[in-house]
């Protein structure tokens, strides 16, 4: 029997992700499983030589914005009786939750994905497939557009 004890929920703040995230809600209340939210933030490519913006600080400012919308969802999660946790980190997405993964020794992963198709996921390529590819464990791909099959309440 597989029993799902913590489930590691990526979270961006997309529409695709806030619904893993009410995906996560509904398999941790009928599990009894801990949530953990991992909010990426990947580093801001360096430009050629440009001196007019400091990009060190636009970094400190998104990180700064995403560390406050995670500690607001966890509160919020929390108020709502989730046992939940979540932490900010920094660098490549696919790498870091697949690492997150591996140390909480998570067994389910449930993320958004946005979808991009053609040209668009051979330039960017794709986080989901990326964990999906190399996870451990059974990962749920949430789209914004599909076909609900939990009830929001």
């Amino acid at each position: 029997m597989f029993k799902i004890t913590t489930i590691l929920c990526p979270v961006d703040f997309s529409d695709a992700s806030l619904k893993a995230v009410s995906y996560a809600k509904e398999f941790a209340a009928v599990s009894g499983a801990s949530i953990f939210l991992l909010h990426i933030v990947e580093p801001v490519p360096m430009p050629p030589v440009d001196t007019s913006l400091n990009y060190m600080e636009v970094e400190e400012v998104l990180e700064k914005a995403a560390k406050e919308d995670l500690d607001a969802l966890i509160k919020s999660m929390k108020a709502e009786g989730s046992n939940v946790e979540g932490t900010m980190e920094i660098g490549k997405a696919a790498d870091i939750i697949l690492d997150k993964a591996a140390e909480l020794n998570a067994n389910f992963i449930i993320m958004g994905s946005h979808g991009r198709k053609g040209f668009n996921r051979l330039i960017m390529g794709s986080v989901a497939d990326a964990v999906i590819r190399r996870s451990d464990c059974p990962v749920l791909i949430v789209k914004n557009r599909e076909k609900e099959f939990i009830d929001e309440k």
